[in-house]
């Protein structure tokens, strides 16, 4: 069957990280591409507005200049009745309306559209529609359609889980939308408090998906390399959600023995193994009506796996030495920098518990990969260190700004900020200069411009950071500059003059 290696793809698709709207484009690229579907689209339903609203789209060219009501077109009745349709010509069936994207003319007597309804079961067992999964494809027969109409019912089920965060999402966004208290709605200045120092489109949008997930009760699984700061989102993800007034509890699986790692994290009574003198509420317990972040989750024991899993999912533990179970509430925060899919591969990670954590998967990227965020989170590390270690240090200087950009910073933010604080430690001006960086930012191989420069360009540059710097630091006064740097005042004149640099814009500095 053509369907089976385009499932298989889906599949594995499904499971990757990242944002999941782009992920589910990324899916329906993949579905249009293999089965030669001229469009595909996926339609959200809002309960609240009660509108069907589309939400993702591949092949249409227009963003979408309508949404649908309950009943209204193919789209509306399929969210009404819950069944798919098949309509075999689009301008032969006068309930397709073609509002959303009106496709040419011509196109409507040459394609065939399927539509199908996305649904989960809730909590108590009734089918809720989430959105509406639909195609245009190339005229076929009945049969063909029909098969065309099974695949897209079983795609249908394998997206649910990703369309029912598109509609919480909407959902949200139209309560925002009709709201009168703008309070409610979280911003950037919410971030900000939660110290999360970024200027990047992608961090941008890890903020977007902080905002997104922060309200629900979803499991939470945050990727990235050691030092990107995925702790720090996993707190920022707590304070911007309901429970932000109950604990949140943190334990490094990493930090402790297999054989002691149980114990954190469920407790145990007196007498449950030797040395337990008295009884201990584990981590799960201390975060009741809270949230747990647990990092670096690969490195759980099989048995320690085992038992987090039946607590997600029946909301219940077991003390060790104890028999009783006992309730807990708790929202669940996972991170690794581990790729989780090779440990399951391996036999090391339950394929179930991976999918139970990786319901909202958030991926922070390096530093390297995102370098406008180093400046601010320097310039942020920067005033910490100076009003802890009680220094006056104004600013970081030009060359030295380069430097840390240019530095490929292996450990990450972690890795930036001990960088600013021993160069805090060592300063005794008013700026941070080159020389008062590690030895390792100061490489020719951490530097960009070191080697890529004609020599008498790299001469130049080096000429005017030097003149910026001391007549910033002169406050403009050209004779000052002249006995800081050694050099006559007609020389540095004429540099001045040479490279167009006006000292009277340093005067107030």
């Amino acid at each position: 069957m053509e369907f089976f290696p385009t499932l298989h793809k889906v599949l594995l698709e499904i499971g990757c990280q990242g944002p999941f709207h782009e992920s589910l484009e990324k899916l329906l690229q993949q579905v249009a591409r293999d089965l030669h579907y001229k469009r595909i689209s996926l339609a959200i339903f809002d309960p609240k507005t009660q509108k069907i609203e589309f939400s993702v789209y591949v092949g249409h060219q227009k963003i979408p200049r309508a949404s649908y009501l309950i009943g209204q077109g193919i789209t509306g009745q399929v969210v009404k009745t819950g069944k798919p349709i098949i309509v075999p010509v689009m301008k032969d069936d006068p309930n397709f309306l073609n509002l959303a994207f009106g496709r040419p003319f011509q196109e409507l007597s040459e394609l065939s559209f399927i539509s199908v309804p996305v649904f989960r079961k809730n909590n108590e067992g009734q089918i809720e529609t989430l959105g509406v999964l639909s195609v245009d494809v190339p005229k076929k027969n009945k049969e063909e359609l029909e098969k065309h109409c099974e695949f897209l019912q079983i795609l249908a089920l394998v997206i649910a889980r990703h369309t029912s965060f598109l509609q919480d999402e909407i959902t949200r966004q139209s309560a925002y939308a009709y709201s009168k208290d703008l309070s409610l709605l979280p911003s950037v200045k919410d971030l900000a408090q939660n110290k999360i120092i970024a200027s990047s489109k992608v961090m941008a949008s890890i903020m977007g998906q902080v905002m997104q997930v922060a309200p629900s009760k979803a499991t939470v699984l945050i990727r990235g390399e050691s030092g990107t700061g995925k702790e720090l989102l996993a707190e920022a993800i707590h304070n911007l959600s309901p429970r932000k007034d109950g604990p949140f509890v943190k334990l490094n699986c990493a930090a402790l023995p297999s054989e002691l790692i149980e114990s954190e994290l469920f407790g145990y009574e007196r007498g449950a193994f030797t040395g337990a003198v008295t009884q201990k509420k584990g981590r799960f317990e201390q975060a009741h009506k809270g949230t747990l972040f647990l990092d670096e989750i690969g490195e759980l024991s099989a048995e320690a796996q085992a038992k987090l899993l039946r607590a997600i999912q029946e909301g219940e533990i077991q003390r060790l030495g104890s028999e009783k179970s006992i309730r807990v509430d708790v929202r669940i925060i996972c991170a690794t920098h581990q790729p989780l899919e090779n440990l399951i591969e391996q036999g090391r990670f339950r394929e179930d518990l991976y999918y139970r954590i990786n319901v909202f998967p958030i991926f922070i990227p390096p530093l390297r990969e995102r370098r406008e965020d180093i400046l601010p989170l320097a310039e942020h590390f920067l005033h910490i260190f100076c009003e802890e270690y009680n220094k006056n240090i104004k600013r970081i200087s030009t060359p030295a700004i380069d430097l840390l950009i240019q530095y490929h910073w292996p450990g990450n933010v972690r890795e930036l900020r001990n960088c600013l604080e021993r160069s805090v430690l060592i300063c005794n001006e008013e700026v941070i200069r080159t020389y008062h960086l590690p030895p390792t930012l100061q490489t020719a191989e951490s530097s960009a411009t070191d080697t890529q420069l004609p020599f008498v360009e790299a001469v130049a540059r080096f000429e005017q950071e030097l003149l910026i710097e001391a007549l910033k630091k002169a406050r403009g006064n050209m004779l000052q500059v002249a006995r800081d740097l050694r050099a006559s005042y007609r020389v540095i004149n004429y540099k001045v003059k040479k490279y167009g640099i006006n000292p009277k814009k340093y005067a107030l500095k």
